[in-house]
């Protein structure tokens, strides 16, 4: 197997090519070269073709291919079904706000945490993804639509704690200033509650918005809902956050998928407001998306729930809802294409 290159650090890459007996500024050429979004050594006008060749015989730079693409009729959403070199599929979607445009990218082939609101766990995790393809996913939505990314959101298919060397390689690569050069406060990292990533990401005290995904504030509920609550409490979960904002001074983001009966009761909001008590937080109120597979459906409490956190205190917003023609929600568009490859295997 050939080494994915767009992975490697400018570090990594300068010592490969002094081994081979090149110049060091050589390192920096083929690192802006890979991170213009070049599918082929051939594409850098600058090595000499001796290089490229033996660049060819050890790494593989051809990135991701469009295997589907959909765009909203209504706000110009943009879903990417990309496919990898090994025949999988992830997600991406491009946003574009009044702000500038957001790229939600994932982290991994599948997902092995079982949340029963999302139909990116449904099939389990296949793999994680490199560093390589958290990059090019964000490099290769910009090259396709056009736009220029000014933030990321690392929020797709996959729990990004659950591959968190690779997410932290991948931070260092698309925030290096020969790179795409997005700043860590333009970086937002979801996490459903894996709190060893957590205590991890606090002791580093990057510059990045924590978004946690809590979709209920008591363990009755959350187990229920969302089973990485058995192996890590939700109290426990509120105290690792408040940990959190103590090292970093970084306000978190608390996501909350509206749940029919389920979590849009006045105590349940009357209890987020009780466990975020001395530390700033956002609550993202999320209309459920509707997935074909689960019993779930989109609360009709979400402005009340909105104005019984805010009338407490608690910053509250209820998010746009982008790409609802498309399938925009995380994992519907590769799930459809594995049934669609699934029935015609059954022909």
């Amino acid at each position: 197997m050939k080494t994915d290159i767009r992975s490697m650090t400018l570090e990594e890459l300068t010592a490969a090519l002094k081994a081979l007996g090149e110049p060091a500024f050589r390192g920096k050429q083929v690192f802006t070269w890979l991170h213009r979004g070049v599918r082929s050594f051939d594409e850098m006008s600058d090595i000499s073709k001796p290089l490229r060749e033996k660049l060819a015989e050890a790494y593989r730079a051809d990135g991701l291919s469009v295997a589907r693409k959909q765009m909203s009729q209504a706000d110009g959403t943009v879903k990417y079904l990309w496919e990898l070199h090994d025949g999988n599929c992830i997600e991406t979607v491009l946003m574009q706000y009044r702000h500038g445009n957001t790229v939600c990218i994932s982290s991994q082939v599948g997902c092995r945490m079982g949340c029963a609101f999302c139909a990116s766990t449904l099939g389990g995790k296949v793999r994680d993804l490199t560093p390589g393809e958290m990059l090019e996913q964000v490099l290769f939505t910009q090259l396709d639509s056009g736009l220029s990314v000014s933030n990321i959101v690392l929020m797709g298919i996959g729990e990004p704690m659950d591959n968190l060397d690779n997410v932290l390689r991948f931070l260092e690569l698309v925030n290096h200033p020969l790179g795409l050069n997005i700043g860590m406060r333009h970086i937002s990292l979801s996490t459903c509650g894996v709190l060893p990533g957590i205590r991890r990401l606090a002791d580093m005290e990057l510059q990045l918005t924590l978004s946690v995904s809590l979709h209920a504030p008591d363990g009755e509920t959350r187990s229920r809902i969302m089973p990485v609550d058995r192996a890590y409490g939700v109290d426990e979960l509120f105290e690792a956050c408040h940990d959190y904002f103590k090292k970093t001074g970084r306000r978190i983001s608390f996501e909350y998928a509206m749940i029919d009966g389920v979590n849009d009761a006045g105590w349940q909001a009357d209890l987020i407001v009780k466990k975020l008590r001395g530390m700033p937080g956002h609550v993202n109120l999320i209309p459920l998306n509707d997935v074909a597979e689960s019993p779930l459906k989109p609360s009709r409490r979400v402005r009340q729930f909105q104005r019984r956190l805010e009338e407490q205190g608690v910053t509250a917003t209820v998010r746009r809802s982008l790409g609802g023609d498309i399938d925009a929600s995380c994992g519907q568009l590769r799930r459809k294409a594995m049934e669609q490859e699934r029935e015609e295997r059954e022909k």
